[in-house]
């Protein structure tokens, strides 16, 4: 969850609880997440992971981007800020895998794109295992042949940012989570970690019915204390609202809460990524210190009305409990049907 709702706090109190807590490198500099690994190992023991962004291929179609600038001109002017510069880079990609060799966290997952096969033995050198986010099939042979341990299956559920880098012809929200998982079972015998749309005990039990050995939560933890989630995002989360995947952010296909700028910037939004979020980041810190939820983006995966308000660590450790009760619940229910209670 890079750009705020992620923070140290948030990993350690889920590592604290029996999970795996996540440091987020996105949009940051090495320094800073250097500072942010060190800042988890002050506070605990527990093993945790770094999430990096892969940098894709920078070209982009200038004159849609330069029409989509001119667009966006009104909504600078209606927050306040000027347009950003609409600039390719890598996020910090060499840097940042130097400090992953130097600091050998737990885990160092991968999305936007699959890391070569010898950075891969370069991290399997200093004992750090590779997570590798995939959203179809062909991905997760690609990863499988890089030498991943593990795959991230992202559903089409999930908010955020789409983890893909192989288009297979699939609609761009991509495949629901428990065909894919299924599908992705079958296709590679990499051990498999869920995410999109998990929001309690009983999508757990779901997921790893379906053949994940584990699930990764998201929009679940955004109103936990420990999150850095806005408060203008924080108002709107548990609301019966619907989402949208929009380009209208960022340049790249994302799953967020539907609000007036997404309705109305995205059917005009280019394929330009980190280009238009370069460009839209002054307008969405200028929208968010304003408390304007219609003017930034609202990440949030489809399931986001059922977040609550709690201490991540009760949310990790309930959602654990409520997948062994429904786990045993349908066992007894397999068992005997005559004595199950009725639908789950």
């Amino acid at each position: 969850m890079a750009g705020g709702p992620s923070t140290p706090q948030l990993a350690v109190a889920v590592c604290e609880a029996g999970g795996l807590g996540f440091v987020a490198a996105g949009y940051k500099r090495a320094d800073a997440v250097r500072d942010e690994i060190r800042a988890v190992r002050e506070v605990t023991k527990a093993p945790f992971g770094v999430n990096l962004f892969v940098p894709g291929p920078e070209p982009a179609d200038s004159n849609a981007v330069q029409n989509y600038l001119r667009r966006l001109k009104p909504e600078a002017e209606r927050q306040g800020a000027e347009l950003g510069e609409p600039r390719f880079d890598d996020d910090g990609w060499a840097a940042k895998l130097e400090l992953m060799y130097e600091e050998r966290p737990a885990v160092t997952s991968f999305t936007f794109g699959c890391p070569d096969e010898s950075i891969v033995n370069r991290l399997h050198g200093v004992d750090t295992a590779v997570w590798v986010t995939v959203t179809n099939v062909a991905e997760a042979l690609a990863a499988r042949e890089a030498g991943a341990d593990a795959l991230v299956v992202q559903g089409s559920e999930a908010g955020g940012h789409r983890g893909g880098f192989i288009d297979d012809g699939s609609d761009e929200g991509g495949i629901g989570l428990l065909a894919l998982l299924r599908l992705v079972t079958r296709a590679t015998p990499l051990p498999l970690v869920a995410t999109g749309g998990v929001s309690d005990g009983a999508t757990l039990a779901a997921v790893l019915c379906a053949g994940a050995g584990a699930a990764q939560i998201g929009t679940a933890l955004m109103l936990a204390p420990e999150a850095g989630t806005s408060d203008a995002q924080r108002k709107v989360l548990a609301e019966r609202r619907p989402t949208r995947v929009t380009r209208a952010f960022t340049g790249r296909a994302a799953r967020g809460i539907v609000n007036r700028f997404l309705a109305e910037h995205s059917d005009a939004a280019p394929v330009a990524y980190p280009q238009i979020h370069h460009v839209t980041s002054p307008l969405r810190a200028a929208a968010r210190s304003a408390g304007d939820a219609d003017a930034f983006n609202l990440w949030a995966g489809q399931a986001h009305e059922l977040v609550q308000a709690r201490p991540a660590g009760d949310i990790v450790r309930d959602m654990a409990a409520g997948a062994r009760e429904t786990l045993d619940r349908v066992s007894a229910a397999l068992r005997d049907p005559d004595t199950s209670s009725g639908p789950y």
